[in-house]
């Protein structure tokens, strides 16, 4: 097979920034997705209801002319999220879900929840009028091995909110680990997943050996090999309750390059191309449309996108090795093979 038309593809998990980033950036992914779930962790992060409406307006007015890409807007919740702003904000459809980070667990994420006590009335309302809830899915004990972060959460925090509200409907963010992906399949209903590109392709290796690469550091980090090919294994196998969320998330080099470097891969610019690599040699090109463009929609009750892309398949493509912004240069996630598909202009 040398072309792949599928319906264009959405991203479930996207961090667009602002300011002279979200300029820069915006254009990475508009250029391919039609739609992005965006983050809310911007500083000081999108609490409100007039947060969200704000940011969504200057993500629309960096937009270039001709780029045609719906932000899909979310709340940060907090210990002090007002349960009535959540419900009047996704009963008009300005948002599209609310966001959880445990408190510390990655970037920007100090306003997150430390008590889940203080939040049940808001996850209560969320369950009522079924808007979803995504899920950082780490703890931040400082007790529990980085690489454990994940396990842990699921059986400390993620299991028991979705025992104490039924009907809650939730994504496990960025998968990382075979855990996870288990416990996905061992729950029918209310529960789906995300999967970044890069952990599809990227394992611990790839950070540590030969020298600190720190263009691979992100969170939740990445794992072993085996939870690598769980993920592989999960996202090729056309099960809908797994689809694309790239987490892209862009960082200036010198943030990136120092003492104590920022976590995040930015992939906005190649996703496309890695994931046709990826699936061809699972021998699962048919399915790339149900991960990159249907589940997402299904889970999210919104209809799949109908125009469509093509990928075709040639020479080694060219991508830039990094991308000017006005905040600094952003360097391209790079997965270490050639990248013989792209997207057909």
């Amino acid at each position: 097979m040398t072309r792949l038309t599928l319906r264009r593809p959405d991203d479930w998990h996207l961090h667009l920034r602002d300011g002279a980033m979200l300029k820069g950036v915006l254009p990475e992914s508009a250029r391919d997705f039609a739609r992005a779930i965006i983050m809310p962790n911007l500083v000081p992060p999108v609490v409100t209801a007039a947060d969200a409406t704000a940011y969504r307006d200057r993500i629309l007015a960096a937009l270039p002319e001709g780029m045609d890409f719906t932000p899909l807007m979310t709340l940060y919740l907090t210990e002090e999220t007002d349960a009535e702003d959540v419900a009047a904000a996704h009963a008009s459809g300005l948002i599209a879900a609310v966001k959880l980070y445990p408190a510390g667990a990655t970037t920007n994420s100090a306003s997150g929840v430390t008590d889940f006590d203080k939040v049940r009335g808001v996850l209560e309302k969320m369950a009522e009028i079924g808007c979803p809830l995504c899920v950082h899915g780490e703890v931040v004990d400082p007790e529990v091995d980085i690489f454990d972060r994940e396990a842990v959460f699921i059986d400390r925090v993620l299991d028991p909110i979705r025992r104490a509200t039924p009907g809650l409907r939730v994504v496990m963010e960025h998968l990382t680990t075979a855990d996870g992906v288990d416990y996905v399949k061992a729950n029918e209903a209310d529960l789906g997943a995300t999967i970044t590109t890069h952990h599809l392709i990227i394992t611990r290796n790839h950070i540590l050996v030969g020298g600190i690469k720190p263009h691979y550091y992100c969170l939740p980090v990445a794992k072993r090999a085996r939870h690598r090919d769980a993920l592989v294994a999960a996202a090729t196998s056309g099960d809908a309750r797994f689809f694309l969320g790239t987490d892209s998330a862009p960082h200036t080099d010198p943030t990136k390059e120092c003492a104590c470097g920022c976590a995040g891969i930015f992939s906005a610019t190649n996703t496309l191309s890695c994931l046709a690599e990826v699936f061809e040699r699972e021998g699962a090109l048919d399915r790339l449309e149900a991960f990159a463009s249907l589940n997402g929609p299904a889970f999210y009750r919104m209809a799949p996108n109908d125009d469509t892309i093509t990928l075709v398949k040639g020479d080694a493509v060219a991508y830039p090795d990094k991308i000017a912004t006005g905040a600094g240069p952003v360097t391209v996630f790079d997965p270490g093979f050639p990248l013989h598909w792209r997207v057909e202009r």
